[in-house]
This record gives C-alpha cells, structure tokens and sequence, in this order.
C-alpha cells in the first residue's frame, strides 16, 4: 500500500524498488516477446524526463497524444506525467476537427503523433492552433510530410529524443527523482474527453491522488489474487480510460503488461503472449462468441450432437455450483469429459494460460458469461465511467453473477437517486469538467457524482446496472423502456450484428437490425446465393427476413408484452466508429435514428 502522498510517481517509485529486476513491460517483433525490466521502464523514462525539459515541456503544459495503442504511447504518458505535465489522449479514430476541438479546448501546447497518417490528417487545421509549440512523433515521419509544417513548428522523433535525453542526463542526473519528490497529489494528472454519443466532448479532469486512488482501490479488491507472476495483453485503445487503466496496472501489481502490435492482431497475439488475464470490451467477447457458434452451426451432425451434450453436461455442472450444492460425482465426471472433448479447445484460443477476463465498458450478455465460464474463462465484469476513472465496481474473484457488474471497489460508495440513477462516492472521481461549470454542477451534488445509468442492488449487493437514463424509452402508453437490455440480448441471437431498438412516444417497438456477411457464410448454398454476394443482396432476400423473423420471435419469448418488437428494418451499414459507434464502441443512437429517419416512419 502506498505511504504519504498519492501520486502515480510515488506509485511507480515504489514498484521500481520492490521488483527492479521483474518484467514490467513487453512488445512483440517477429512473432516473439522482448521484454523490459521495471529498472530498464525507470531508466527509459528517467531519459525521456530530460529530453522534455531540454525542448522546453514544462511543469503544467497540457501534452495531446494522438495515435494507436503501442508501448511508446505508454512512455510518453508515463513521461508526461512524471515530468508534472498534464496528458490529452485523442481517440486515433477522430477526424481533423474533432481533434483540432479537443487540443484547443484542453490549452494544449504540445503535439504527440503516432505517424505520417495522423499527421496528415491533421495538416489542413494545424495552423489554427494558436498554442502549438512542439511536435512530437511516436514514428519516424517521411521526408514529404515533414516539409509541409517544419519550418513552422519545431518538431522532434522519438528517437530524438531518446538522443537528447540521453546528453541532458549527464548534466541533470535527478530530475525524474526531483519531480517525482515535488509532485503533489492535488496535480492534474490528465484531461480525459468523454466519447459522449451527443454534443460536444466534455473533458474530465483528473487528478494525481484520483488516479492511483484507482490503482489502489483495484489492488485492494483483488487482495492478492492477481500477483507479479501475471501476465496481461494490452491491445484496447490508451486513449480510452478503460485501456489506459490496463497500461497503468503494472505499478499496481507489479505484473507484466504486454502491448499487443494492433487489434486486428490480437487474436494471433494471444498465441505469442500467453497472457494470464485480460481487459477488453464486450464487443471482443461477442465476435468471438459469434465466431464459435458459427463454426458449431457449419460443423457435421456428430460435432453439433457432441457440442449440445457438452451445453447440457456444463449447464448441469454450474447450476449447481450457482445454488450453493454440490455436483454429483456423475455429474463432475460428465462435465470434466465435456471440458476435454469441447470446451478445452475454446480455452486453448486464449493461449492456454488464461485465468481471468476483465470486462468493462458496456453491459455484456449473461448468455456470453456463462458460456466463455464453461471453457474454463471466468470473466469479471465491472463497471465505470471516464469520470470514475475506468472501474468503480467488479465481480468478486471468489463468485460472479452474470449480468451484474459486481460489487463497489475500495473506496466506492454507491446509491440511488429516487428515479434510480447510480450516484457514486469516491477519491477516484474527476474533479470537474475542464472549463464547463454548467456541466459539472449538473453531475455533482453534495459529494455525489450522478453517473447516468439507472441501475439496483440484487439481493447479494451486487450492482445491476438496466440503462442509460437517457436511453430510456417511453411508450405512448406511459411504459419505461430498457432498450439497452433488449438490444444486449439480440447480440446473442446468431445472425443480428447489432440492433437499435425504436419507440419513443410510439405505441409499439420497433427495431433496426444491423447484418453482416461473416454469420451468412454457411447458409449461402441454401438461399441460392454466389459466395461474391453482397450484404445488400442478403437483406433483401426474403428468406434471411424470415429467419431474422425467427430470431426475433425468440427474444420476444422472453420480453414483456410491451418490450416485445413488433416490426424490424434490415440495415446493411456496418457499425463502425467512423459512423455509427463512439470510440469505447458504443451506439449513438440519434445519429442511427437520424441516418435512418424514413424507415423508422415507414415501420409506423
């Protein structure tokens, strides 16, 4: 536990001491893991310290990164913060001008890019950024690029600056030490800008005792159980506060954390690392799960067979363990066959070496839970907010209950609003929202931070978290409607991508249900369909309606009358963060309505 003051300096100073010569950091270069000491991870950001001061980064400047999640991203965020400078993350994914926004708004004074592609991105608006002092690249920029804004901003590689920092050691040797022993815990850590799903971003402001308030209360929750043999796979992105949490847990746990080479490679990355727990997002659960079910529903009538004993034996199996009893031998026996004949080969997709799964950022289906629980990959699903930090609560180690996010961390204290709204105490909140007085008085009252999402404890204490507050749909019936709980549901359903439920002051739901190709593979032969076929073409044909038909049939078995769907829309779009999804990918909702105005009238 750390003594005095809380500062992620302190934090990282103590960790460096307890296990200097453990692995702190890793990155993948021809299919292989090279690895970093905790002393090498000091000594590299001890370097990167002194190339700050030596081009003018100075105690309070606001740093803005831009790019992909990479081990350098780290060190800089790390450096910056280190060096008492405040950091902006900007989601890679951003266009010009939401970028240009959010380094304006933030007083930014300092550039961090990834590559040519963000910087030329970002060219056209560059000149409009009134405090712009220097720019910094993660990778080396082509000589075309450069000449574009060189000579009106000084600009400098990281490899420069592991040059510069290298010569400024030698005249100012304690810097880092110096910076760390001055840093206060009241200090702004960081400027987190919320990928909100309407208006303009709001950015949290993050203090240095909030941050490691965080780290601190996850260690405490975890008491032990994750240790410094662990290993993690660090591939969300860092400009997300879930991801950037995932970076900063090694100086909580004193584990390894190694940063995967893109996401598209993750799976692949999985088998090099063997990582023993994992954060990731529902939505990386989801296509995997898709993925399985489908190569089950192509498999032969022997594999389906033994694919539907081995459901049954593990359902068995955990009932019990669900209500307190003990498995029969018979029943222990069936499931540790199904294990080995089915479910083992599901666990080896993770590397073999998986203990536990952290998920967080939106709610995940229940149905995913237990099914990844039956290969043997308990998943802790948690709950947080840009503005908690990342995670506030978290399934318990010793038992999880599907389709509640666990229960408070640490410090956390959690209670409702009389409508239902999740309202939060803690160290680990921001401050406020960066020069929006309005916004923070509408969040804060007496203490409590209102987060948003209307929730209730089950009767064991766990949080259940039903929905966005502004999310909820009203009938014109004078129903409430959870759409989130619906839509969550249907992710599950094999041939729904993604669904938006519709019906605010309609007397029926409807629904617009988003497909892809991927889930029509096997079925191509039996809809006469040439294997070049476009989604269009899958839409319009009347037998996958029937069968979408079908699937949501299903899902109103298990709905009320008035949360049931009605009528359904095929849409062909893909769901992406350059249209439809935030960067923590979830739904904008008004944007879909919007896109999608005539067919939602067309279905009243």
């Amino acid at each position: 536990m750390l003594q005095g003051q809380r500062t992620l300096g302190r934090l990282f100073q103590q960790r460096v001491h307890k296990t200097p010569e453990r692995y702190a950091l890793g990155w993948i270069e021809n299919n292989e893991v090279k690895n970093m000491s905790f002393m090498d991870y000091h000594n590299h950001i001890e370097v990167l310290v002194n190339a700050f001061k030596k081009i003018g980064v100075n105690v309070g400047d606001k740093v803005a990164i831009l790019g992909q999640t990479s081990k350098e991203w780290h060190l800089l965020d790390l450096t910056t913060m280190f060096s008492r400078a405040c950091l902006v993350p900007i989601y890679p994914s951003y266009l010009a001008n939401e970028v240009e926004y959010i380094f304006n708004h933030s007083d930014s004074s300092v550039l961090i890019i990834e590559n040519d592609k963000q910087m030329e991105k970002i060219l056209p608006v560059i000149n409009n950024w009134k405090n712009l002092k220097v720019v910094i690249s993660i990778q080396e920029l082509s000589e075309e690029t450069l000449k574009k804004f060189r000579n009106s901003h000084p600009y400098y590689s990281y490899k420069e600056l592991i040059r510069l920092g290298l010569d400024e050691l030698k005249t100012h040797p304690g810097l880092l030490d110096t910076h760390i022993q001055n840093q206060l815990p009241e200090e702004v850590a960081s400027i987190i800008y919320t990928s909100g799903t309407t208006g303009e971003p709001k950015g949290a402001v993050i203090t240095q005792h909030a941050i490691t308030t965080m780290l601190l209360n996850v260690e405490k929750t975890i008491q032990g159980s994750f240790t410094p043999q662990d290993k993690t796979l660090v591939f969300l992105p860092l400009s997300h506060v879930l991801g950037r949490c995932d970076s900063l847990l090694p100086l909580a746990f004193g584990w390894q954390a190694v940063y995967a080479e893109s996401i598209d490679k993750m799976i692949d990355n999985i088998q090099v690392v063997k990582p023993t727990i994992m954060i990731s997002v529902p939505r990386i659960f989801e296509k995997i799960y898709a993925k399985v079910m489908d190569q089950i529903e192509q498999g032969s009538f022997l594999e389906k067979q033994a694919f539907k004993w081995a459901l049954k034996a593990a359902e068995n199996y955990f009932g019990k363990i669900d209500r307190d009893l003990s498995p029969t031998a018979g029943e222990i026996i069936e499931y540790n066959l199904a294990y080995k004949v089915v479910f083992s080969k599901i666990y080896n997709r993770f590397g073999g070496k998986i203990r536990y799964f952290v998920s967080g950022g939106a709610p995940l289906s229940p149905e995913i839970i237990k099914f990844l629980r039956y290969a043997n990959l308990t998943i802790l699903e948690g709950y947080g907010l840009t503005e908690t930090i990342a995670p506030c609560c978290l399934n318990p180690l010793a038992k999880q209950i599907p389709g509640t996010v666990g229960r408070p961390m640490g410090d956390v204290e959690v209670s409702f609003a009389e409508d239902g709204e999740i309202i939060i105490r803690s160290d680990a909140l921001m401050k406020e929202y960066y020069k929006n007085p309005k916004a923070t008085e509408e969040v804060f009252h007496e203490g409590w931070f209102y987060s948003g999402d209307i929730g209730e404890f089950t009767p064991e204490g766990y949080l259940r978290i039903t929905d966005r507050k502004k999310d909820i749909i009203i009938t014109s019936g004078g129903k409430n409607v959870a759409p989130q709980k619906i839509e969550n549901m249907a992710k599950v359903r094999p041939h729904i991508t993604h669904m938006v439920v519709i019906g605010e002051k309609r007397n029926y739901l409807t629904a617009l249900v988003a497909i892809d190709k991927e889930s029509f593979l096997g079925l191509l032969d039996e809809l006469d369909l040439p294997t070049d076929c476009s989604v269009e073409d899958l839409a319009k044909h009347p037998k996958v309606r029937e069968l979408i038909g079908k699937e949501i049939s299903h899902l109103n078995e298990d709905l009320a009358q008035y949360e049931s769907i009605k009528k359904f829309t095929i849409i062909t779009e893909e769901f992406t963060t350059d249209n439809f999804l935030t960067p923590s990918l979830k739904v904008k909702r008004k944007v879909v309505a919007e896109r999608y105005k005539a067919e939602i009238e067309a279905m009243y």
